[in-house]
């Protein structure tokens, strides 16, 4: 509300968010919270009386199910610090009398001039007072239940806020709606003004906000208790803009060189003269035709820089359109002879997750490997058909196919099927890899080896650990696949997981297994495998695997990527760009050697292209050789409760 304070939110060397502000007057930022918790999100009470935050402070553990651990979640409160020492707390006691008020029966000049007084405030705006000694101790809990809240706006009286549903890395935990809430310090109540929408933003004066919900755009009144949806709907329907291609191109340029040359973490820019790199790749976006062209220029230019994580793509080009291929989830194969197509192999699957059904393996399905397909949906099928063809536009739907046990079946011989396609077959040929990787694994070595892997350092890398670990945690030895690892940033949680130790044992009468201390422990040998896919955070991974001493790694090198990025940086058009601004270095203070070079194995073990062919995994099978040798040398077990107790008087 005063122009001559800012407010803004940094972190601490804990990396716990800590609330400034900042006086224009002298320059100064001076901390308003003490970084004993996460505060963020600060924004000025119209009056001018008090900062409103977020803060993370209410401690509430959530006992994980698959183990014996917890997560801090929907801590976040609201938090106002009153500016002036001697102001009262926006909540202090309010008195229960009923009485008359001032403009009832009260001294009429007095009213007068409390008019003349709001007019002269409206006119000036509010001054802003802030006594900054003991500031951090004049906080006050909004009368709010903790919960998971963003995007404070404040107006006079009132604080709106979102509220958000409990998540997790693969979706909602919880059937609840994205809401905008309003608090009215008046009442003191709280209530829900919108739900289901994406943001807002409130105009300068307080009085209407804008915002964006079911793919719209709204203006409604900030006032009242609850807001109204479908009343100022924005027509963008017919809104066009009409391009400048050339000059929205060479702005996309400049500003992608800025974004480098400001946010990428080596300021002397790897010993590059910057403007000079500029200079030379400007020339190039004259003679652009294409968002492919530009694209391609300033990939060359970043590229300049030779570090990882420098991408650029996206942008304004036309929508293709495919076309929706009903699939099996099986390999076809070919009887030459016959004349017809087989099923090769049907892929194993999950039918309880969607992208993951394989449609011949669900129940009620008679369909087995070797059948025959004599017919899709009445039309015949042999060689010379393409079974992709015939099932274009089937993507999701049921077809009918004849299957039987020969190329030419007597009458009767042949039998329907109905099955529902799918319309991907990424996912559920990702797990059926996994999952025959698996059961090899436990049938060479008679179930005393697990075999995880890890597909990325994201949310999907984390169900996967978690879906595939946790059951094989009681084995002697351990697989880590980290081949083809796509990156992320959750290496540091599966390796802390890895990196327990047991500690002791306990029984109890009616249970037949004893328990561990930790509660879920891995007591066995552990290998590691990589490869020139394992990048990012998958070179992060093995990299602490080594240093820790779970076990050796086995394979080929590393991709060598370890700069990282916060995600992409917007395009106008809509592309987007990458600046790597995070590095890597070690206990020396010498820059990580994984950059530009990758983690080496410790075992190097290529799969050659005639072994792929032939289904032959080398370095699965050399993984295997290593943790065989240790199992036999020094088995881990977990050793057995003993007898009896003495008895003891």
């Amino acid at each position: 509300p005063d122009s001559r304070y800012l407010s803004y939110t940094k972190n601490n060397v804990n990396s716990i968010s800590v609330v400034w502000i900042y006086s224009l007057a002298d320059r100064q930022s001076r901390a308003v919270t003490n970084g004993a918790q996460d505060d963020f999100n600060a924004t000025f009470d119209p009056t001018g009386k008090y900062l409103y935050f977020l803060s993370n402070r209410y401690y509430n553990p959530i006992l994980g199910d698959y183990e014996f651990n917890y997560v801090l979640d929907k801590s976040t409160e609201i938090v106002a610090t009153v500016l002036k020492a001697g102001d009262p707390s926006p909540f202090a006691p309010q008195s229960d009398e009923i009485g008359k008020s001032d403009d009832e029966g009260g001294n009429g000049d007095k009213g007068k001039d409390k008019d003349s007084d709001k007019k002269k405030s409206k006119s000036a705006g509010p001054t802003v007072t802030i006594d900054w000694t003991g500031i951090v101790d004049r906080q006050v809990r909004l009368p709010i239940d903790a919960g998971s809240y963003r995007g404070l706006g404040a107006v006079e009286g009132r604080l709106f806020y979102m509220s958000f549903p409990l998540r997790g890395m693969g979706g909602p935990l919880e059937d609840a709606k994205t809401s905008l809430h309003v608090f009215d310090f008046k009442d003191r109540k709280d209530n829900v003004f919108l739900e289901d929408i994406g943001g807002y933003e409130l105009t300068p004066d307080g009085k209407k906000m804008i915002v964006s919900a079911r793919r719209n755009f709204e203006i409604i009144n900030t006032s009242g208790d609850k807001g109204k949806l479908g009343e100022n709907t924005l027509d963008l329907s017919d809104m066009k803009t009409r391009v400048d291609y050339y000059g929205e191109w060479h702005q996309i340029f400049e500003e992608c060189w800025r974004l480098e040359r400001d946010f990428f973490y080596d300021s002397t820019m790897h010993g590059l003269d910057w403007q000079k790199i500029h200079d030379r790749y400007a020339p190039l976006v004259d003679h652009v035709a294409h968002r492919f062209d530009l694209t391609y220029v300033i990939g060359e230019m970043i590229g300049e820089l030779a570090c990882s994580h420098t991408y650029v793509g996206g942008g304004d080009m036309p929508d293709r359109q495919t076309n929706q291929v009903g699939l099996l989830g099986i390999n076809w194969a070919l009887d030459s002879a016959g004349n017809r197509f087989r099923i090769g192999r049907i892929l194993y699957g999950q039918d309880w997750v969607e992208s993951r059904r394989s449609p011949l393996r669900e129940p009620g399905i008679k369909a087995s490997e070797g059948d025959y397909v004599i017919a899709i949906d009445g039309a015949p099928m042999t060689l010379f058909d393409n079974p992709y063809q015939m099932l274009d536009h089937k993507a999701g739907k049921q077809v009918t196919l004849t299957l039987a046990k020969t190329p030419a079946p007597a009458a009767g011989a042949s039998w329907d099927v109905t099955v529902k396609t799918i319309s991907d077959e990424s996912d559920l040929r990702y797990f059926d890899w996994i999952e025959r990787n698996r059961r090899y694994v436990d049938s060479v070595s008679n179930g005393r080896i697990g075999y995880v892997h890890i597909p990325d350092m994201g949310g999907g890398g984390l169900r996967e650990f978690s879906r595939q670990f946790f059951p094989q945690i009681r084995k002697e030895g351990m697989v880590i696949d980290v081949r083809y690892n796509g990156g992320g940033f959750v290496s540091q949680l599966i390796i802390e997981r890895l990196r327990r130790v047991l500690g002791g044992m306990g029984i109890s009468r009616n249970f037949h297994e004893p328990s561990t201390y930790p509660g879920t422990v891995f007591n066995g040998y552990l290998v590691c495998l990589i490869n020139e896919h394992s990048c990012s955070d998958g070179d992060i991974f093995p990299f602490h695997f080594r240093e820790y001493g779970l076990g050796p790694l086995i394979g080929t090198r590393t991709w060598g990527g370890v700069v990282g990025i916060r995600g992409h940086r917007p395009m106008i058009d809509g592309g987007f760009i990458t600046t790597p601004e995070f590095a890597k270095y070690d206990f020396n203070s010498d820059w990580s050697s994984m950059e530009n070079y990758g983690v080496p194995p410790d075992i190097d073990v290529d799969n050659l292209p005639e072994d792929v062919m032939r289904g032959v995994d080398t370095q699965l099978n050399r993984a295997l050789d290593e943790l065989n040798k240790e199992i036999q040398t020094a088995p881990k077990r977990i050793p057995p409760p003993p007898s009896s107790p003495p008895h003891k008087r």
